[in-house]
């Protein structure tokens, strides 16, 4: 883009700048709890399936580039250099379509951008003058200015970038202007007892926590030898092949009935449910859709999908860009068959407003994201072919000049009996 000169930020601030970053704090890191939501995303289906359908739908949208957009910062540039900083459109289109940099196919790049938004609520993307690289956020510090709002980034407390070459995506947050916040935070709780209910079943059945055989003797044994005879029947009866852990009971004790705890009764399914529909609705993925069977209104809540979750953290990505490149972009989803109704609908308004005479064609190509037309009329608004030529000139009305009594068919029109009563007379 047309990147902020010096002098506009020496210049120009916010008077407030050195308040804000007293309360903010000079440094801004994105490592808060990453680590404890990489490994959610990593042992349970729910955050896999759910984060995984987000990213992957969000990295198949390409984006359309359009004309160049007047920045802030744009005309203090030198007038008289040709703005050399601007990148071409033809490259920032190849950048962002087709490879970002030679390392990685682009599919790739966006998933790594987008699992950063998702999991750290943040991401940093390196522009070099000609490739985009993505750099991971939990080790990408935000370094605050007292004059203006970023003085530099700093990269695994080694590589130092400036304000210029990071562009920075950031997530909701309520408690910082500079850092994101992940979707998954507020669902913590439910992640969290999920876990520890799903490693209680792990070790249930390991331990077999249940006792299904009692031992009973009228002697007192010692603690050892009550351990030897543990041992010996959890080799020959282990609770991993189908057996209960055995309970010896010694001193003339005796054992009141044991519980009839069954391993259906603690799979907990109802509240496993639950905290994963909860999982879900905050990372904005309607749980109908990791639903199996014949689901009627599958189509609908995917068009919610991606209307209220795929398409906001797309537009993140796109403003971010768009402002850093200074080029008009929208995501382009024509090919998202999700969304093929709203752009039938879309398609069918515009072709209204054009025969209407309202829009003219390149206008409503402009609305579709396309090229212009180069035929002569596409400028021009349409009259409709219904409307006489009042609809030109309201002075003009009634027969057309020109027209005779005859009609096309060469027949000539009779005259009215009134008429007809005058000429005799």
């Amino acid at each position: 883009m047309g990147k902020i000169s010096d002098w506009w930020y020496n210049v120009k601030m916010n008077r407030a700048q050195p308040s804000i970053q007293m309360d903010e704090g000079e440094t801004k890191d994105s490592t808060r709890r990453d680590y404890y939501f990489k490994r959610a995303y990593d042992r349970l289906e729910v955050i896999r399936r759910g984060t995984d359908l987000i990213i992957d739908s969000a990295s198949e949208i390409n984006f359309s580039v359009m004309e160049p957009i007047t920045t802030i910062d744009s005309q203090y540039l030198n007038p008289n250099s040709g703005n050399p900083e601007m990148v071409r459109k033809k490259r920032v289109n190849t950048l962002l379509n087709f490879q970002a940099n030679p390392e990685v196919d682009l599919n790739q790049f966006r998933r790594e951008v987008y699992m950063d938004m998702i999991i750290n609520g943040n991401a940093f993307v390196y522009f070099d003058g000609a490739y985009l690289y993505h750099m991971p956020a939990h080790l990408m510090e935000v370094k605050t200015g007292k004059k203006q709002r970023i003085d530099y980034y700093l990269y695994d407390n080694k590589t130092r970038f400036s304000r210029d070459e990071i562009i920075h995506i950031k997530e909701n947050a309520a408690d910082s202007i500079y850092q994101g916040v992940s979707r998954m935070f507020c669902c913590q709780r439910s992640i969290n007892t999920l876990d520890l209910m799903l490693n209680f079943q792990d070790l249930f059945f390991e331990n077999g926590a249940v006792p299904g055989l009692v031992l009973t003797t009228p002697n007192i044994l010692s603690a050892k030898i009550k351990q030897r005879i543990l041992e010996n029947w959890r080799r020959s009866y282990s609770p991993k092949a189908g057996a209960r852990r055995p309970l010896i009971l010694d001193g003339d004790f005796k054992v009141n009935p044991l519980s009839e705890i069954k391993w259906r009764e603690l799979d907990f399914e109802t509240s496993v449910d639950g905290h994963e529909v909860k999982i879900l609705k905050a990372l904005g993925v309607p749980p109908i859709l990791l639903n199996s069977g014949n689901n009627a209104n599958l189509t609908p809540n995917l068009k919610l999908f991606y209307l209220t979750t795929v398409l906001p953290l797309v537009n993140k990505f796109v403003s971010a860009l768009e402002t850093y490149f200074a080029y008009d972009m929208k995501p382009d989803t024509v090919g998202v068959a999700a969304l093929a109704p709203e752009i039938r609908d879309q398609t069918t308004q515009l072709t209204s407003l054009v025969n209407t005479g309202i829009i003219t064609i390149n206008e409503a190509r402009e609305q579709l994201r396309m090229d212009p037309a180069e035929d002569e009329h596409a400028d021009e608004l349409r009259i409709p072919a219904n409307i006489a030529g009042s609809a030109v000139d309201p002075s003009q009305g009634g027969r057309p000049s020109g027209s005779s009594d005859e009609d096309d068919s060469g027949v000539e029109e009779k005259p009215k009996p009134e008429e007809q009563g005058e000429d005799e007379n």
